[in-house]
């Protein structure tokens, strides 16, 4: 969307202003009429500069102009040769140059009107934009500079008054995508001098006009994680929103949010950051904004949780946001002496013994239960097979599965403690038959 308008948007508002796209034709015809009326040049410098402007080979061109500003260069037609210049060297892809020339341009100040003014600074920023791979403009002072363009630019589009020919509608939509240009400079030399939060600003001056640029979502995703402190959940939903407008690289985008937010959680189970991606990018599919209710619970969060015990049921019971990051804290973490009650007798299935229980808040409560809420897989140790209905034991166990409704908690990776497994019960003995008394021999 962005260098749609960076192809379209000058081309837009340049004719509505009633400025011409050919060399020379830098300004409205009222300002070409007061040239001509009083000419501050002589006849071969006007034949010098038509000379150059009318070189079609480029490199030639530039060697024409270099050759005017040798012998004129305190002409009066300078500003022409300095468009020439950068328009010449825009065709090259040579953008140094071409900020170089822009800059001579706004330079001379009152010497030029409005509108030749915002051609320039409007040309700079493309200049910026494409050649940002440049190092030379990406030194501290290059970037600042583009920034302090960029805004005298939005300045000087708010300042230019509508043509007569175009209506008032018309004239600001073709405004728009100068102003897209400008902020989106401002915001990319912003990022590049570490100040996020302005970039920040920028990048939303530029959603509040194209709404659905997938770029400008992802980049002003990044700077939002990028500020100390980050706005994590504003990164995420943006990263969210740019993945659901269908910015290139998909992939990558994908994988940079899950990996932002195990980073920003580190929760123990990947599988919770799938869901919590699922989610976010349902949302974000169908709200243009960020809902106020949407949280994306941090690691303070999580431990915090972790150090809650006494809520640990009852969150997860309850639901909602408290049940959630309850879930995220708890999900694979292995628990030590869980006490339970056994409600039913345990299922055997080769190795692995399955138990269904009840973990309550109160002795009182798991006394009174009648339903288990937590089903618990032991490996490894065939004794658990011995334990019998209503036992009270402890495990420990790592926590794998939540449902809030029916409330189910399970286990896995789970031994009982030895202390509370019954001792195995051995064959019964047959009982000892004492031989037949032995009958005393007779007496005659």
């Amino acid at each position: 969307m962005i260098r749609k308008w960076i192809v379209t948007g000058a081309g837009l508002l340049w004719v509505a202003l009633g400025v011409g796209s050919g060399a020379g034709k830098l300004w409205a015809a009222s300002q070409a009429a007061q040239d001509q009326a009083k000419p501050g040049y002589t006849m071969p410098e006007y034949n010098a500069y038509k000379d150059a402007d009318a070189e079609p080979n480029p490199q030639q061109k530039v060697a024409k102009l270099d050759a005017f500003v040798k012998q004129y260069n305190a002409s009066t037609l300078m500003p022409y040769i300095y468009r020439d210049y950068y328009t010449t060297y825009m065709a090259l892809k040579n953008f140094a140059q071409v900020i170089e020339y822009t800059d001579r341009m706004i330079a001379l100040g009152d010497k030029i009107d409005m509108n030749g003014r915002l051609e320039a600074y409007y040309i700079r920023a493309q200049a910026f934009y494409m050649g940002m791979a440049d190092k030379t403009l990406q030194t501290p002072d290059a970037l600042t500079k583009a920034r302090d363009a960029s805004l005298a630019g939005l300045k000087t589009v708010d300042a230019l008054k509508k043509p007569d020919a175009a209506t008032d509608a018309q004239f600001d939509q073709q405004k728009k995508g100068v102003k897209v240009l400008f902020n989106s400079v401002a915001a990319l030399a912003s990022t590049s001098m570490k100040d996020y939060a302005a970039a920040a600003g920028y990048y939303k001056a530029v959603l509040s006009i194209t709404p659905d640029d997938a770029v400008s979502h992802y980049r002003l995703g990044i700077v939002n994680l990028l500020m100390t402190p980050p706005a994590s959940t504003d990164g995420f939903w943006e990263l969210a929103r740019a993945i659901d407008l269908k910015i290139p690289n998909d992939a990558q985008v994908r994988a940079y949010l899950k990996n932002q937010i195990i980073r920003y959680q580190q929760p123990s189970c990947d599988k919770l950051v799938d869901d919590q991606m699922n989610e976010l990018l349902t949302l974000a599919a169908t709200a243009a904004d960020r809902p106020a209710t949407l949280n994306v619970p941090s690691t303070a969060d999580l431990q915090k949780a972790r150090d809650d015990t006494a809520n640990f049921i009852p969150s997860l019971v309850a639901g909602g946001d408290a049940g959630k990051t309850m879930w995220l804290a708890s999900c694979g973490l292995e628990y030590p002496d869980v006490g339970v009650r056994i409600m039913e007798a345990p299922a055997v299935d080769g190795d692995t013994v399955t138990l269904k229980v009840f973990r309550g808040t109160t002795p009182e409560e798991i006394e009174a239960a009648t339903t288990s809420n937590m089903i618990v897989k032991i490996d490894g140790q065939p004794e658990a097979k011995r334990l019998e209905k209503d036992a009270v034991v402890r495990f420990t166990g790592t926590l794998v599965a939540y449902t809030q409704s029916p409330f189910m908690l399970t286990w896995d990776k789970a031994k009982i403690n030895t202390e509370d497994l019954p001792e195995e019960k051995g064959p019964k003995k047959a009982p000892v038959r004492k031989a037949p008394a032995k009958k005393a021999p007779a007496t005659n």
